[in-house]
């Protein structure tokens, strides 16, 4: 479930030569002479009974089969039809294989990999999701590797350039742990503020960056900050760069209104995941039909089930989030047998064991994995005999992400899907719950660990003291039923209910994408979808509001800033792509933070935004004080503040004048960054974008402006009428160049329109634009 290949080509590749325009005609060509077939019958060794698949006008597979076992077999095959160079290298990324084709620039990624797999066993592992999982995985990989053995040679076009073949495929290649740790970002964080606290104090790093709920922080008595950096995230970094996207925030918005609250009289339910902008798209949507399952929505290709969306019974959306699940150990190295570190008083031999890489164009390589009784060693500091060891609730059985889905899929009711989440560890989501019956509700659900002895936010002594113990149960987890207000809503904040007293983390997003949510939602007595579409697409920026507000405590008396104080003074916040406030804004947030900042090391500064509040700066700016600002608080706090704004000016003068022109996304082939030819030809965009980060319509940006995150997927369910569902997504269902499904998606997503999302067999024949009928041979 890893994302799929960014810059592999400029590791390793000299890649053809297709510059010239006729090369990419005839790239395109090849492209689309391996392209699945999507229509007749086909005879597939290992079905039982025949298939129908429904492909719609817009790419989504509707899948009807007589028994489950070929329902999941159709379903890998049908997902390898369209993703097979993805689920490819989502495998290899997983497996730590890269290096086999990429060459030594990826055994770092390879080692990481290796080290986060999962090591216990494998009983206790298949048990720990539903009680068919095993039986799933198998039929559900033995169809994608049905569809590898039925191309032969007729690959992907991407296979054919970078002259290798795909693997086949084993039930627990689907058990992988990597997407699960780029979702659980906390332990990269605790390095983040062990390095502040080094390079400001502690007092100060509580300041910059304080956490949610409020609380100070500081390291174990004892323990030496000192040597605690970046290398102990070498390899996890280097194992993120084969990605489309480096691992942020994970931003999403869901809500759910009761039927109190509904035109239709009955629930309606919304969801939009957010992650990063990835060409394939990281989502993958489908409908399952067989006895026992009738279930839409949007998983992921290299997972049977729906991560979310509906059966006949119920529907689901989800967020991230902010548990804390992961913590880094400092365990110490016995100087005169480095084969051991301490536990208690004595010393315990590290579990060593020693693994073979392959090596594209070199020698096999022989690697070596150490773990304690904590989990993996991700570094060891021979200069100070230290090993910095990783636990991990992914390790443990049960936690390869969003395999629980299976169980939740089938969930019927209220107390099925509590049942059903039971089984969840990985990643922590909140889950907004409706059901035909009329309860609404919702859930935060992850496996999180007790902490009796600290609270996760900085590494630890591994030698003792600092263990966990145990696990919160589901009915100690944070929820809410059938609320007196008759919604609920999530966007990663902070959703401790008042007088909360367990530890569930202190990472939680800022609360202003919520907060528009929430007062969108209250608007009005009765909802309909049209309304949760403009709330999904929601550009008011409640900090750029707050910014524009301050500027009017603000003394002025610079001249070259009058006509922009002006344009700032008459914005309402919305970031849409006629905005000519937006760049200046965008620019000024940027020159804000540079300077707020000030005090953290440029070489920190890029990391420690992921730690960063910007509500706590905003908060500081509004009451500026002497601890903050010195004796004359109020200058100095208008100084910063209004040197920031002609940075800006001068800065945004260069820059279009219109948000949607300089702020655009593109989809972009992962081996278009070595070629141009490439890049022009398999490509899709630019689209002009609203929004930012902070907006319902989250379209987070990189230093150039360019979109790299946001809702690709987007869900809508009346639960009056299944067929009424709406769906967007984004660039196309197929992966493969050359197919109508490969971007026809984006330009409807671009504008912020949707699609059916049909349900019953009669409306899915309405839509039906391809049927391909599988038949066992």
């Amino acid at each position: 479930m890893c994302r799929v290949l960014s810059i592999v080509a400029s590791f390793v590749f000299a890649l053809p030569n297709w510059s010239q325009e006729a090369s990419a005609d005839a790239l395109l060509v090849k492209a689309k002479a391996v392209l699945a077939p999507l229509d007749g019958d086909m005879r597939v060794p290992g079905l039982r009974e025949p298939v129908e698949v429904l492909r719609d006008r817009w790419g989504v597979p509707h899948i009807y089969a007589k028994n489950p076992g070929d329902l999941f077999f159709a379903q890998g095959f049908v997902a390898a039809q369209d993703r097979l160079f993805q689920l490819e290298w989502w495998r290899r990324h997983s497996a730590g294989a890269l290096a086999e084709v990429l060459g030594p620039s990826a055994l770092p990624s390879d080692r990481f990999a290796r080290l986060m797999r999962y090591r216990g066993d494998m009983k206790a592992e298949w048990d720990s999701y539903a009680p068919d999982t095993k039986q799933i995985a198998t039929a559900f990989t033995s169809g994608i590797n049905a569809w590898i053995d039925h191309c032969g040679k007729n690959l992907p076009i991407e296979f054919e350039i970078l002259k290798f073949t795909p693997k086949k495929w084993r039930p627990e290649d689907i058990l992988g742990r990597m997407s699960g740790i780029y979702m659980s970002q906390n332990f990269k964080n605790e390095i983040t503020r062990a390095r502040l606290i080094q390079a400001v104090g502690v007092s100060n790093a509580n300041a910059l960056a304080p956490v949610d709920p409020p609380r100070d922080y500081a390291p174990a008595k004892g323990l030496e900050l000192a040597g605690i950096d970046a290398r102990i995230l070498a390899d996890f970094e280097a194992a993120t760069k084969f990605l489309q996207y480096q691992p942020a925030k994970t931003e999403s918005n869901n809500w759910v209104v009761a039927g109190s609250r509904s035109a239709s009289g009955k629930p309606l339910l919304a969801s939009d995941p957010h992650r990063a902008i990835a060409l394939p798209s990281l989502r993958y949507l489908v409908h399952l039909n067989a006895p026992d399952w009738n279930v839409i929505g949007a998983g992921e290709p290299a997972l049977p089930g729906v991560a979310l969306g509906h059966n006949e019974h119920i529907a689901w959306g989800i967020t991230i989030v902010g548990a804390d699940q992961a913590d880094i150990y400092v365990e110490e190295v016995n100087p005169k047998n480095t084969d051991e570190y301490r536990v208690g008083d004595g010393w315990q031999k590290f579990t060593i064991e020693r693994h073979t890489i392959r090596v594209k164009d070199d020698q096999p390589v022989e690697i070596e994995l150490r773990y304690t009784r904590n989990g993996p060693v991700l570094f060891y500091d021979k200069a100070k005999n230290r090993a910095y060891a990783l636990r991990w609730v992914g390790h443990e059985p049960g936690g390869a992400a969003y395999l629980a889905s299976l169980a939740v899929d089938r969930a019927r009711n209220k107390e099925e899907f509590l049942k059903a989440l039971d089984r969840w560890k990985i990643p922590g989501l909140n889950f907004v719950y409706a059901d035909v019956t009329g309860e609404i509700g919702w859930i935060a659900r992850a496996k999180v660990p007790i902490r009796p002895s600290h609270d996760g936010l900085l590494p630890v002594p591994g030698g003792g003291g600092f263990d966990w113990q145990g696990y919160l149960s589901i009915d100690q987890l944070p929820q809410r039923w059938n609320p007196p207000s008759g919604f609920e809503a999530t966007a990663n904040h902070n959703i401790l209910p008042k007088g909360y007293k367990h530890q569930i983390g202190y990472e939680f997003a800022a609360p202003f994408r919520f907060l528009r949510v929430e007062a969108e939602l209250k608007k009005r007595d009765k909802h309909t979808l049209e309304d949760f579409r403009a709330i999904q697409h929601d550009d008011v920026s409640l900090p750029g509001l707050a910014l524009v507000r301050m500027l009017k405590d603000v003394e002025i008396a610079d001249r070259r800033l009058f006509a922009h104080l002006d344009l700032l003074g008459k914005w309402d916040g919305r970031l849409s792509v006629d905005s000519r406030a937006g760049p200046l804004y965008a620019v000024w947030l940027k020159e804000l933070q540079e300077a707020f900042y000030d005090k953290v090391p440029k070489d920190l500064r890029k990391s420690f935004m992921s730690i960063a509040s910007l509500p706590a700066m905003i908060e500081a700016l509004e009451k500026p004080s002497p601890g903050r600002f010195g004796s004359e608080a109020g200058w100095a706090r208008d100084k910063l503040v209004l040197d920031a704004l002609l940075q800006a000016v001068q800065k945004s003068a260069k820059l279009p004048d219109r948000w949607g022109a300089l702020h655009t996304v593109t989809f972009r082939h992962p081996l278009g960054k070595t070629e141009a030819t490439i890049a022009k030809t398999w490509n899709v965009g630019p689209f002009e974008r609203s929004g930012d980060a902070n907006t319902p319509n989250n379209t987070r940006f990189d230093e150039d402006y360019q979109q790299i995150h946001g809702a690709t997927y987007r869900q809508l369910f009346d639960l009056a009428d299944w067929d009424r569902g709406l769906a967007t997504s984004a660039p196309g269902q197929s992966g493969q160049p050359g197919s109508p499904f490969y971007s026809n998606l984006a330009p409807l997503w671009a504008k912020g329109e949707y699609f059916p999302f049909v349900y019953s067999r009669k409306k899915v024949e309405e839509v039906t634009a391809h049927r391909l009928r599988l038949t066992p041979d």
